[in-house]
């Protein structure tokens, strides 16, 4: 018992290095929220673009009709592309390619992230509009609303509701991929754990710390977004 806490102490008490830790916790929920929030946006977008593809009827015509073909075949294209390929590659990209030219490492990760999540954001918010019940869409359209009136009033509504467990996950899973961030630099929460380790070579007690941070927050993620879906079903 004394030697473990000798190894506490050596590690995290020792020189301030939890402070390693801290401020990496710090940029791995700044990453996790700005990613979220831009994903959050961009993947309703794309579910709403492949919806609407989806219900054009053959007398939809012009520049809209041309307009939402050419975006929904885009989105297709990007949805396949990002589900397909590993956010660690994904994250090298974006590094040496897309932004080569910068020097913020925190922007680098949350474009690769903002990416990475809006793909599976689209296909979960995707999910969630097919559920609505069709019935509910007819009879809207039917009183005489429009396409966009129908989806901002019924659809929108209802497919967040019936997203929501999905999209918990997906918010606990963005989390912990904000994990190889360490790749290119950026000091996240395991990049702290890593630099505790290089001052003093001892690799338990850091990972430890940092695996134990994660699931703390996660169990934290997971308590809200079951208070989120138990209030959403008495609404």
């Amino acid at each position: 018992m004394n030697k473990f806490l000798e190894e506490i102490e050596k590690n995290l008490i020792q020189d301030n290095n939890y402070k390693y830790l801290i401020d990496g916790l710090k940029t791995t929920l700044s990453v996790t929220a700005i990613s979220l929030i831009l994903a959050l946006v961009i993947g309703m977008f794309i579910a709403i673009i492949k919806d609407y593809d989806k219900n054009l009827e053959d007398n939809d015509k012009g520049i809209k009709y041309i307009l939402i073909k050419i975006l929904a075949r885009i989105s297709n294209i990007f949805v396949t592309i990002v589900r397909g390929t590993p956010s660690t590659i994904q994250l090298l990209i974006v590094y040496n390619v897309i932004l080569a030219n910068t020097d913020s490492l925190f922007l680098v990760a949350i474009v690769t992230f903002t990416i990475n999540s809006s793909a599976y954001m689209s296909e979960v918010f995707r999910g969630g509009i097919n559920s609505v019940d069709k019935g509910e869409i007819e009879a809207a359209r039917s009183l005489g609303l429009s396409y966009e009136k129908t989806a901002k009033l019924v659809v929108i509504p209802q497919a967040m509701k019936n997203s929501l467990p999905a999209l918990g996950n997906e918010v606990i899973t963005l989390f912990k991929e904000t994990s190889i961030s360490g790749f290119i630099g950026l000091v996240d929460l395991t990049r702290g754990a890593g630099i505790i380790i290089s001052r003093t070579f001892s690799a338990g007690i850091p990972y430890f710390a940092a695996a134990l941070i994660y699931l703390i927050v996660v169990l934290l993620l997971e308590k809200i977004f079951k208070k989120l879906e138990e209030r959403m079903a008495h609404d």
